[in-house]
């Protein structure tokens, strides 16, 4: 009978192939999922004209290769998010000088050939690839060549290429074919199989969420999409004087058939609003939600007002939010 080394000194030496070639990420963006950023879109794992995230959910579109980490607001975009490495690696190339405009209005043959914006590609070793795609222009830091380590520096966050909203694109390869880094190994269309590649330290804040609250908040009047998206809301805050109360949210994830109720109370707990939506229609990548009232006569009492949302999915709660602000003369 004969011994190999390993067995002959009591090591494994011998690692089987398919374990030697995994890789271990750190989140791509200098943020934190839930709060600062969030994910609104996963690898569509369905080759057929249908859609499928790692979970069988739709929080994908047809051919997406890719995670999207969203920022919130276009204002949270300009003071900065960066990009980092996901893992140790070399730059292999870069783009920059692609304008930061959504692609709303503009149609895809104005970003033919820079569909990706401004961005990077990684050799992360062993046949590992990963692209950062819609970075900020004027803000790339790295130059082909360049030896990274997990958490340097890339870029930051932007909106080039084929974007309607701020985030980073992430594509991880493997020998040059597309993987979805949340279930890698796991067969086409299946639920919740394969492997996770992110860093155990990520594996509670990554697990995977059926919809999320990306923005909620309080204004003093009519809100629109656009004030939501741009950040104006966040720099307005309502006192015992406003001409109104308005509790909003804005979601992401929706699914067609959800009802949602947003309900505004008063400092003792009364109802003072409510907003409860027919269910959607279809499903909605986000969707916004307001709920308020107009000063009453001598103005707001001071104290702490709350808001509740609530999404039912199927019959069962689905996403929850609670928020308040207390109201001041």
């Amino acid at each position: 009978m004969r011994l190999g080394l390993s067995s002959l000194f009591g090591l494994t030496l011998l690692v089987p192939p398919a374990l030697a070639q995994d890789i271990t990420l750190r989140l791509p963006v200098a943020c934190e999922i839930g709060r600062s950023c969030f994910i609104q879109h996963y690898v569509d794992r369905d080759p057929s004209p249908s859609v499928s995230d790692y979970q069988c959910g739709t929080l994908t579109y047809e051919g997406h290769d890719g995670t999207d980490i969203r920022v919130p607001t276009m204002a949270a975009q300009k003071a900065g998010v960066d990009v980092v490495a996901a893992a140790d690696g070399k730059v292999l190339r870069t783009r920059d000088g692609v304008e930061d405009v959504s692609l709303t209005g503009r149609g895809r043959d104005s970003v033919a050939n820079t569909e990706c914006g401004n961005g990077a590609v990684v050799d992360h070793g062993n046949g590992w690839e990963a692209q950062y795609c819609h970075l900020a222009k004027g803000r790339i830091k790295v130059k082909s060549g360049d030896t990274l380590k997990a958490g340097d520096r890339i870029g930051q966050v932007g909106l080039s290429g084929m974007t309607e909203f701020p985030h980073l694109h992430f594509t991880l390869r493997k020998d040059g074919k597309p993987v979805d880094p949340f279930a890698y190994g796991a067969p086409e269309k299946s639920c919740g199989g394969g492997k996770s590649l992110w860093e155990n330290s990520l594996q509670q804040t990554l697990a995977y969420q059926g919809g999320s609250v990306l923005n909620k908040g309080f204004a003093s009047g009519p809100v629109t999409m656009e004030a939501i998206e741009s950040g104006a809301t966040e720099q307005e805050t309502p006192t015992t004087r406003s001409p109104a109360l308005v509790a909003f949210v804005r979601a992401i994830g929706l699914k067609g058939g959800d009802v949602q109720t947003l309900t505004l109370f008063d400092p003792d707990g009364k109802p003072l609003a409510q907003n409860k939506a027919p269910p959607l229609d279809r499903d909605k990548a986000q969707w916004m939600a307001f709920s308020g009232v107009k000063q009453p006569q001598g103005g707001f009492r001071p104290g702490l007002y709350r808001a509740i949302y609530r999404v039912e999915r199927d019959g069962k709660p689905a996403i929850e939010q609670a928020f308040g602000i207390s109201l001041r003369p």
